[in-house]
C-alpha cells in the first residue's frame, strides 16, 4: 500500500511538471493569438496579460486587405501543396527502391544523402539561385516550387524505406504472378499500405514549406506579388515602426492551415512515427 502511494505521488508530480513545461512551451503561441486582438498600446501596457480588454478584429482586416495577405495566402497554398506532392512522390519512389532492392553503390548513395543533412540551407542558396536563374524561372511560382522541393529529404526516404522493407515479399510476388509491373505494384499495392508514412511526410513537409522564409525571399525579390505568407509578414516591419498587432494577426492567420492539416492527419502521423520506431 505504501509503495502504491509513493508511486501515485511520483506520477502526480510528473504530471504537474509536464503541465508546467507545456504551459511554458505554448505560452508564446497563446500570447501571439491574444496580441492579434489587442491594440499596440495594450500590448506595451500589459504585455504579459493574455486576455484582451476588447476583441479587436481590425488587425485581421488590416493584415488581410492592406498588407496584401490575400495574395500571399494564395501563393503559400499553391507553393506548399505542389511542393508537398513533389516531395511525396520523389521520396516515396526513392524509399521504395532503397527499401526493397539491392544494387551496387546503394551504401554510397545513402551516405551522400546522409552527408547532405549537415549542409546548412544558407550554404546552398547561391547554387539554388543560379540553377533557378539558368532555367529562366526567377520570380515564378514554378521556380519557387522546384527550389522548395529540392534536396535529399533523407528523413522521408528513410521512413518510406523502413516501412517498405517490412512488407512481406509474398505480396509483391503475388502481384507479379498477376501480371503487375514495377509501377503498378508501387502505385496499387505499396502506396495504399503506406498511408501512415504518407500522412507523416505531408504534415512535416507542409509545415516546413509553409514556414519557409529564405528561399521565397531570395527568389521573389523582384516580384512582391509572388511572396508567401512567411515573407509577407516582413511587410509589417517598417524602417522606424513595427506593426506588432499586424504581425500577430498575420501569424495567427498563417497558423490556421497548419492546425487544420495536423488535426486531419494526426492519426496517420502518430501511426507513421510509431511504425518507423518499431521497425
Amino acid at each position: 500500500m505504501k509503495r502504491f502511494r509513493i508511486k501515485n505521488k511520483k506520477i502526480c508530480l510528473t504530471h504537474i511538471l509536464l503541465i508546467i513545461v507545456s504551459l511554458v512551451w505554448i505560452y508564446p503561441f497563446i500570447w501571439m493569438v491574444s496580441a492579434s486582438f489587442k491594440t499596440d498600446d495594450e500590448i506595451f501596457a500589459k504585455g504579459l496579460n493574455l486576455i484582451p480588454k476588447n476583441f479587436n478584429f481590425d488587425n485581421f482586416i488590416r493584415a488581410w486587405n492592406n498588407a496584401n495577405f490575400e495574395a500571399y495566402f494564395f501563393n503559400s497554398i499553391v507553393v506548399t501543396v505542389c511542393t508537398v506532392l513533389l516531395v511525396l512522390i520523389l521520396s516515396a519512389m526513392m524509399g521504395y527502391v532503397m527499401g526493397r532492392y539491392e544494387f551496387k553503390g546503394k551504401k554510397v548513395v545513402l551516405g551522400i544523402f546522409l552527408a547532405s543533412m549537415v549542409i546548412p540551407l544558407g550554404f546552398t542558396i547561391i547554387p539554388i539561385y543560379q540553377a533557378i536563374k539558368a532555367l529562366g524561372l526567377m520570380n515564378t511560382r514554378i521556380g519557387l516550387i522546384l527550389a522548395e522541393s529540392g534536396g535529399s529529404h533523407i528523413i522521408f526516404i528513410l521512413l518510406f524505406a523502413g516501412f517498405f522493407k517490412e512488407i512481406p515479399k509474398s505480396l509483391e510476388e503475388a502481384a507479379i504472378m498477376d501480371g503487375c509491373g514495377f509501377l503498378r505494384i508501387f502505385i496499387n499495392i505499396m502506396l495504399p499500405l503506406s498511408k501512415p508514412i504518407i500522412g507523416s511526410v505531408v504534415i512535416m513537409q507542409f509545415i516546413w514549406t509553409w514556414n519557409s522564409f529564405l528561399l521565397p525571399l531570395v527568389l521573389t525579390l523582384s516580384n512582391e506579388g509572388l511572396r508567401t505568407l512567411a515573407v509577407g509578414l516582413y511587410a509589417f516591419k517598417g524602417e522606424y515602426v513595427v506593426d506588432w498587432t499586424g504581425i500577430a494577426a498575420g501569424g495567427t492567420i498563417s497558423l490556421i492551415p497548419i492546425i487544420i492539416v495536423f488535426v486531419v492527419l494526426q492519426k496517420y502521423f502518430v501511426e507513421g512515427i510509431a511504425g518507423s520506431i518499431k521497425g
